[in-house]
């Protein structure tokens, strides 16, 4: 599988990266299909309120009185309160008090999941994207498809979420003068790390449960741009 990222320029000094933040147009590396083929699939069941621990079930009766429903990801992550609570709560934090508005929030959460690899994450947000959050469509599709960001504002923050991704939380000096520059602050670096920790919590879950889309979803299905 192809997917779209920087990468260090070799006729860059060590630890600098070229990110075209105006743009959003990403430059291609490979990770093999063997790697995303041969990922452990969990034995563990998808959890309802009334099969969970007693730690677990308050978590999904709350999300079932807030959403309406389970999502098949907390059901998941529930096999471990301790993970579903700490992605509860960074998730709220992130979405109450990040600076960041609902269509910046979902263009983060997207880039994370897109960069993971996450089918399950990346048809959920894409739906709360159209639905909730009102990123204009164009944006979301090329968020999706790996392509340039017809936005200059949120292809900078698309593209500085990548950079701390792929940087390792070692953002540039040049990086970070870019993410300023587009409007955003040097506390909302610290927003977009805790956004990438909530969303691995998330992403890495996924991959090792296989999650079935929920139904509410599945408008909005991923795959994996084709090479």
């Amino acid at each position: 599988m192809t997917r779209n990222k920087a990468v260090l320029s070799p006729s860059q000094p060590h630890g600098q990266m070229s990110l075209p933040f105006s743009a959003s147009a990403l430059i291609e590396t490979n990770i093999p299909n063997s790697i995303m083929n041969q990922t452990y699939q969990t034995t563990l069941p998808l959890l309802t309120p009334a099969t969970a621990s007693a730690k677990g079930a308050p978590l999904l009766e709350s999300a079932q009185k807030k959403l309406g429903f389970v999502p098949n990801m907390y059901g998941a992550m529930v096999n471990s309160p301790g993970l579903l609570e700490t992605y509860q709560l960074g998730y709220e934090r992130f979405r109450s008090d990040s600076g960041f508005t609902p269509a910046e929030q979902e263009v983060v959460f997207l880039t994370i999941s897109f960069e993971n690899g996450c089918d399950y994450c990346m048809a959920a947000h894409s739906v709360i994207a159209d639905a909730f959050s009102k990123v204009p469509k164009p944006v979301t599709d090329a968020i999706r498809a790996g392509k340039a960001i017809p936005d200059a504002k949120l292809a900078a923050l698309a593209g500085f979420t990548q950079h701390l991704i792929q940087t390792r939380g070692r953002p540039t000096a040049e990086a970070a003068r870019a993410f300023i520059a587009a409007g955003y602050t040097e506390h909302q670096i610290l927003e977009v790390i805790l956004a990438i920790a909530v969303k691995t919590l998330s992403n890495y879950s996924n991959h090792v449960f296989g999650t079935p889309v929920d139904n509410m979803f599945k408008g909005r299905l991923w795959t994996p741009p084709a090479a």
